[in-house]
């Protein structure tokens, strides 16, 4: 073989050794296949963040293939009891608040305690409104209506023991007031609620910002407090906070994997969703859906996800719904 020919060999080798160390592998690292569970049907905020995720992942071509799967029941804990026995480490499932009570009420055999946290990803506040007629100006008229006349004054909401009960709860708490003084009428949707209080068949209502929006900037209802730590951009409304309860609460969702995984697969995943929060794909996901930021991974979404756990049993005993 020629000198020339020697050369133009070496170069062919060295160029297929390039390509064959980039081929099927991800930015990620490992994770070419993912698997994300909703716990829910299609369709609801656990689903939708799910999909976004697909989107996000699949726009960032991070991951060869991304699958959703959806496992409906019980406030997530039915999805959260096939995370227990999924042995597969490339596997996350959608969690949120809503799950830390369904666990509780539900007195579930598989606990989030059981997982292996891998991030906190977006949030929404939740709002406490009247209807635009109501005498109610403020949370303490509000509250104050609640400690005088008892179950005589309505509040509607989600599902019993759901972030909007919670913040109910933690409301009349706050001031001292006896839970047994708190008529909660529970819907399965906002549009349910939300009929019920344009309807007058209820005195106040609690959902997320997104259900009840355009009905506080019509002018419909009256936005009395925002849940979160600051006042919300599109609404002229204090935070219940800073108007003296003390209270505050996200409607935050995020993203476990199974317990039994390694350490080495979960700092894979925490890498993988990382890439993914500060992909453009990510950013475009959460304008198009108007979900708030608040991305927290790892060490430090376990900490969060134990504060939760500690400060929300409490209601729902105080409430009732946990014994």
């Amino acid at each position: 073989m020629s000198r020339k020919h020697t050369r133009l060999a070496a170069a062919v080798v060295a160029a297929g050794l390039v390509l064959a160390g980039c081929g099927g592998s991800s930015q990620a690292g490992s994770v070419n296949k993912l698997e994300i569970m909703a716990p829910a049907d299609p369709g609801g905020g656990w689903d939708q963040t799910a999909r976004a995720m697909q989107a996000a992942i699949t726009g960032a071509d991070l991951v060869d293939s991304v699958q959703v799967s959806n496992v409906g029941g019980a406030g997530g804990t039915v999805g959260l009891q096939k995370l227990a026995t999924e042995k597969s480490e490339s596997y996350m499932m959608v969690t949120g608040l809503v799950m830390v009570g369904a666990v509780e009420t539900n007195g579930a055999d598989k606990r989030l305690e059981d997982t292996t946290p891998i991030a906190r990803l977006t949030a929404e506040d939740e709002v406490v409104v009247v209807p635009a007629e109501s005498p109610y100006q403020t949370i303490d008229d509000l509250l104050k209506a609640i400690e005088e006349q008892g179950k005589a004054i309505s509040i509607t909401g989600g599902s019993a023991g759901g972030t909007d009960h919670i913040l109910a709860a933690m409301l009349l708490k706050a001031k001292n007031i006896s839970s047994d003084k708190l008529n909660y009428v529970p819907y399965s949707g906002g549009g349910e609620s939300l009929a019920a209080l344009l309807g007058g068949q209820v005195t106040a209502g609690i959902s997320g910002i997104g259900e009840y929006k355009e009905q506080i900037k019509a002018g419909k209802l009256r936005a009395l407090g925002t849940s979160g730590p600051t006042p919300h951009p599109d609404l002229n409304a204090p935070t219940l906070k800073e108007v003296g309860t003390g209270v505050e609460l996200i409607n935050w969702r995020g993203v476990v994997a199974p317990g039994g995984i390694s350490v080495a697969a979960k700092d894979e995943l925490v890498k993988l969703v990382t890439q993914m929060h500060d992909s453009q794909a990510w950013k475009d996901e959460l304008t198009k859906k108007g979900w708030t930021d608040t991305f927290l991974t790892g060490h430090e979404f376990s900490k969060f996800l134990t504060m939760e756990i500690g400060r929300i049993k409490p209601v729902l005993e105080e409430i009732g719904l946990v014994k």
